[in-house]
């Protein structure tokens, strides 16, 4: 082989330069440069090795091609940053030995090599020639019927004759030019130039050629199918063409006869004379005809079309009345009415499957994480409902085979006349329409725990469409119920507009924000008409004051969601089945954010799990200290800004980097981040500051001291979020009066009350006073008690604090203290009994953030920590549930820490 050393240029795939072919590329302006220094002192073309491009960490490609530099264009002077435009012809195979791969020089960017040039082409066998010839001709076969340009055809003829007289000498050269020119494989033109033996390079141009022969085989039947489908397109049109000729035919006959003349139009315009726009009202017309046509007999629906059919007819043309009896007729038929319409076949089959509950669980576990109990009560339902619907179907085949036979023992009777169809003796005719009836689930939750989309999911396991009416802010009964026709701008409410979007009369309709929606005012009350809407006993015969025909609404399944069940009235909420969504936690948020919120925002940003990633401490950080909530929205746009920011360093990397890359290239992303790489990819704690600003909570709650009179409660806040709240007091000179700050309800001033009292009474037996009849604010001392709830700015209510008051006044008296890793929250009754409260998965998840160790609850609340409590935190915590306060004395400061004095007095008898 002769040696020589060449100038290095390395295209960018999928660019491959083929001995004889002929390409241009772009080059950044370093090796522009250099290459124009080339031109310009070689007194003839220059040559240089054009090498396939490979990996950046993986060697040089071992074959290339010696190619001429044809033309070199520089770019203006003003645009700095577009590249030169440098044309290359290929003359001959170049091989580069592994040994050689020694960059020899580099000069302003361009690279040097030695390279050998292999010897030249023998001679082929002829059985490897006529096997390359073959493939060839019946390729350019295929590519001139595929063209319709006449050039194309010529240019692939004259090859294919040259191919036919093509030498054994100069096949390996034909070969060449024509897998240059021919659509292929990257892989496959890579491995060709490789092949430096002559029977090897026919061979893989001949495998090439039959590739792409099938190929052209596949796209021409591709083609030919296409052009069938058009072709039955084109007939369709040609006869409506002819039927239009036959009616302006009709047409004309008709008007020369005055008694059997007849129009298609009001105007008594013949077809052929009538312009786009009449043209297009006749169409729709006949489509409104044709849809009543179809409406179910004898049906309400039909017979009122049928009436404001009639009606719009004898309208002058014109007319404003012709306008509201014309869109009253479009709402009326575009109704999926339960007695016209039939349901999706493929939606019963979805039901029908042995698949269905397990298809549906994996739809719910796949949409959400953790929910079980929300997800056990889904499936539930869903089981119920494809329980009824097939014995729905069963009902339905029953009587139709009744209904058969009878049509067969009257078709044999004596007379030869078949009936009506009517349904057998002893059934109902009303019994083949029967609905699956099912509950109203009614989501109630703190915003961001997945109510909307729990409503989807089920759409979803049910192949059903999904509809979504906002009940926020409703104020009118009309928009629910639709306004009478007899208003201006009048039209049919939320529920029919639902129908008509989802086309079916048993979609999954979602009334979301139910408890936002206005009560009793002028406008009418718009939850006392979702009464006749969600009532299953009523809402088969639902009116909307526009339709003004009873609407069944017993197909459709309604799905309810509130973020709080203060604000909805009663009756409205007997008809719902309460669901309620307490919130996620902190592992649930994890495993969330890591499997459903990130994704979806490196998506939405242009990133990729190669460009960020973000390590859980982080993430829990984020959760805890910036998103402190019971829903995971707030966590989704904490986390869309670290994203955003981190997007930011990626382009600015990215503009950096392709300054000094060659532009044209594919740049492969994740080689830019090496270990040198100015952009981190992993988001640390540290960075959060820098990102999202100021942590909107701290950890002061892990902070407790424990102190005279100072005990924590439980909490749970405006947001669904559970907490710990320290119950201060202090006692100040005063007459015995109790003050209470910190932004109190009457309800939680009452319990403040309650508290003191119970330890007024019982004040003998804590030790507190030496007599019963001493009251212990006013002996040695008179003095008064100041209680202070935190966060003053925050308004607090109910009567979950009363154990905490009661043990922080008793502490306060006595000098005991409750440790800071106790805390409790409980009602109090007079007489020292032990009440349940509300929210105890929030508040025990709270403590458990705070690192409270001993919690103590009413007993009437185990139940609760049994089914809500995880596992988890259940281990890593104590609970004390009590009955009396006794109890809860002797669990918050210990056994034997308070002094209790025998409550028998021995009274001396005077008899």
């Amino acid at each position: 082989m002769v040696k020589t050393t060449l100038p290095l240029l390395t295209l960018p795939q999928p660019l491959l330069l083929l001995p004889t072919a002929r390409i241009t590329v772009p080059v950044s302006k370093p090796i522009g440069d250099a290459l124009l220094a080339l031109v310009q002192d070689s007194e003839t073309e220059p040559v240089i090795a054009a090498v396939p491009g490979t990996p950046p960490d993986a060697p040089l490609h071992p074959w290339g091609t010696a190619a001429r530099i044809t033309r070199l264009i520089k770019p203006p002077i003003r645009n700095i940053k577009q590249p030169y435009l440098l044309s290359l012809s290929g003359t001959t195979r170049i091989h580069i030995h592994p040994d050689d791969t020694v960059v020899s020089k580099r000069e302003e960017g361009l690279v040097s090599c030695r390279v050998e040039y292999p010897p030249r082409d023998g001679i082929p066998t002829t059985e490897n020639v006529l096997k390359f010839k073959s493939a060839a001709l019946r390729l350019l076969e295929f590519l001139a019927k595929d063209t319709t340009q006449q050039s194309k055809r010529d240019t692939y003829n004259k090859v294919a004759s040259m191919i036919e007289e093509v030498s054994e000498q100069r096949a390996p050269y034909m070969a060449d030019v024509m897998v240059a020119n021919v659509n292929g494989e990257y892989a496959d033109k890579l491995a060709f130039l490789s092949a430096v033996d002559a029977n090897d390079r026919l061979e893989r141009a001949t495998v090439l050629f039959m590739k792409q022969t099938t190929i052209s085989e596949v796209s021409q039947k591709i083609a030919q199918s296409v052009d069938e489908s058009l072709s039955k397109q084109q007939k369709e049109f040609f006869l409506r063409q002819q039927l239009a000729a036959i009616q302006r035919e009709l047409a004309n006959l008709n008007r020369s006869n005055p008694v059997t003349s007849t129009t298609n139009n009001q105007d008594g315009k013949p077809p052929s004379e009538l312009d786009n726009d009449e043209q297009a009202e006749v169409e729709d017309m006949a489509d409104i005809r044709a849809k009543i046509e179809v409406m179910a007999q004898g049906s309400e629906e039909r017979k009122m079309a049928v009436r404001e059919w009639r009606r719009l007819k004898r309208i002058p043309p014109g007319s404003v009345e012709q306008g509201v009896v014309r869109n009253y007729l479009e709402w009326l038929v575009s109704v999926p009415w339960p007695a016209s319409s039939v349901s999706s076949s493929a939606a019963i089959d979805v039901i029908s499957s042995r698949e269905f509950l397990p298809n549906a669980r994996k739809q719910l576990d796949c949409d959400h994480y953790g929910l079980e109990k929300i997800k056990k009560r889904l499936i539930e339902y869903l089981a119920v409902v494809r329980l009824k619907t097939l014995q729905v179907e069963a009902e339905q085949k029953r009587l139709q085979a009744a209904v058969a036979a009878k049509l067969q023992i009257e078709a044999a009777s004596d007379d030869g006349v078949v009936a009506e169809p009517v349904s057998p003796p002893g059934i109902p005719k009303s019994s083949t329409q029967k609905s699956v009836k099912g509950p109203i689930l009614l989501f109630v939750g703190p915003p961001g725990t997945g109510k909307t989309s729990l409503g989807q999911s089920v759409a979803r396991a049910l192949d059903r469409p999904f509809q979504r009416i906002s009940l926020g802010g409703v104020r009118d009964e009309g928009e629910i119920r639709g306004h009478r026709r007899t208003y201006v701008g009048s039209g049919p409410g939320l529920i029919v507009q639902a129908l008509r979007k989802a086309g079916r009369p048993d979609p999954v309709i979602l009334l979301d924000e139910i408890d936002k929606v206005s009560h009793s005012n002028f406008h009418g009350d718009p939850a006392a008409a979702l009464l006749e809407v969600l009532d299953p006993e009523q809402n088969h015969g639902f009116n909307d004051h526009y339709v003004n025909v009873p609407i069944n609404l017993s197909h459709v399944l309604f799905i309810c969601t509130a973020n709080t069940l203060e604000t909805i009235s009663a009756p409205l909420l007997d008809r719902c089945e309460i669901i309620q969504l307490s919130g996620y936690t902190y592992d649930e948020k994890m495993h969330i954010a890591k499997r459903f919120l990130l994704p979806k925002q490196l998506s939405a940003n242009g990133l990729t799990s190669d460009h960020l990633t973000i390590t859980e401490p982080t993430l829990l950080q984020i959760a805890t200290l910036y998103t402190r909530e019971a829903g995971v929205r707030s966590l989704d746009r904490a986390i869309g800004a670290v994203v955003r920011y981190k997007a930011v360093e990626w382009a600015e990397h990215l503009d950096t980097t392709m300054d000094l890359a060659d532009p044209s290239s594919v740049v492969v992303e994740s080689s830019l981040l090496d270990k040198s790489s100015p952009y981190a990819k992993v988001v640390e704690e540290h960075e959060l500051e820098k990102i999202l600003g100021i942590a909107r909570w701290d950890a002061e709650e892990r902070e407790r001291e424990e102190r005279r009179g100072l005990v924590y409660g439980l909490v749970v806040s405006g947001v669904g979020e559970g907490g710990i709240l320290p119950v201060e007091t202090a006692t100040v000179p005063g007459s015995g009066k109790l003050r209470l700050t910190g932004s109190l309800g009457d309800v939680i001033k009452e319990s403040g009350e309650l508290a003191l009292s119970w330890v007024k009474t019982h004040a003998y037996e804590l030790g507190i006073t030496n007599s019963r009849n001493q009251d212990p604010l006013k002996i040695p001392d008179s003095i008064d008690i100041h209680l202070h709830l935190p966060a003053g700015a925050v308004k607090k209510d109910g009567p979950s604090a009363g154990i905490a008051m009661t043990c922080a006044f008793v502490s306060l008296l006595t000098g005991a203290c409750v440790p800071s890793s106790v805390a409790m929250t409980g009602e109090i009754t007079l007489r020292g009994r032990v009440g349940p409260v509300g929210g105890i998965k929030e508040k025990v998840l709270g403590a458990h953030r705070a690192h409270i160790r001993k919690v103590i609850l009413p007993w009437a609340n185990r139940k609760d920590v049994d089914h809500d409590v995880p596992f988890e935190v259940k281990a890593a915590m104590q609970f004390v549930f009590v009955r009396t306060m006794e109890e809860t004395l002797e669990a918050a400061f210990g056994k034997g820490v308070l002094g209790w004095r025998s409550s028998v007095e021995v009274i001396e008898s005077r008899l």
